[in-house]
């Protein structure tokens, strides 16, 4: 890249390692009916932000183009802890501002652990935000499904867990990196008030998600 000239569908890789979508953006050839035209990056604050101008042909034959920002904050995965033989679940509350700012009443948010890859595998990384917002160290994993969580902008996918968590005494206790800005709240709730408060205290997609697989297919089907 020539200094001060920005190159069509490239840029710099931010601190973060983000998905590169400037780069694999204009070689994507799964959908013959969109192609790629440009990519500009418009932010690297924290995450990456583009904006992607595409060409995309629609059921006629036409082709029109079209301007698509997305937000790209990496890959994540997330848990849902559970202990069968006393049928509760291991939750996390903490301050979540974008809730907040859009009615949320305090911005406090009860959701399972979760995290974004950096540059770890999905088991690796789940092993590893487990322990730092819940204070468990992670035995055998299960990997549940991945989906993808605000596919309209966001291009995150994200990976679901679930594992056995054995012992009481760990509600109320606080965790999470202080590096971070992070102070977590350990909240051990019984499953069904868990399932029970889906729609009141737990807005949370993913956690939701993985109550529900819980209660369906998971430790606690009937």
């Amino acid at each position: 890249m020539v200094q001060g000239v920005r190159v069509v569908g490239v840029d710099e890789p931010d601190r973060r390692g983000r998905t590169g979508l400037d780069r694999v953006g204009r070689d994507l050839s799964g959908n013959p009916r969109v192609r790629v035209v440009d990519v500009e990056v418009l932010s690297t604050d924290w995450h990456v932000t583009r904006a992607t101008t595409l060409e995309v042909q629609d059921a006629s034959g036409e082709w029109s183009r079209q301007r698509r920002e997305t937000y790209d904050r990496g890959n994540g995965a997330t848990i849902l802890l559970y202990d069968p033989a006393r049928r509760t679940v291991l939750l996390t509350r903490q301050f979540r501002f974008p809730a907040y700012v859009n009615g949320h009443a305090d911005g406090m948010l009860v959701e399972t652990a979760a995290g974004l890859l950096d540059d770890d595998s999905p088991e690796a990384a789940i092993r590893r935000e487990a322990e730092e917002e819940t204070g468990v160290v992670l035995g055998e994993v299960r990997h549940v499904f991945d989906a993808y969580m605000s596919p309209g902008s966001v291009t995150e996918r994200l990976h679901f867990f679930a594992a056995p968590y054995a012992g009481g005494g760990l509600h109320g206790t606080r965790a999470g990196l202080e590096a971070e800005g992070e102070d977590i709240e350990v909240l051990e709730l019984d499953i069904d008030e868990a399932v029970a408060s889906i729609g009141s205290s737990i807005i949370d997609a993913k956690t939701i998600m993985l109550l529900q697989w819980a209660v369906i297919s998971g430790p606690f089907a009937r």
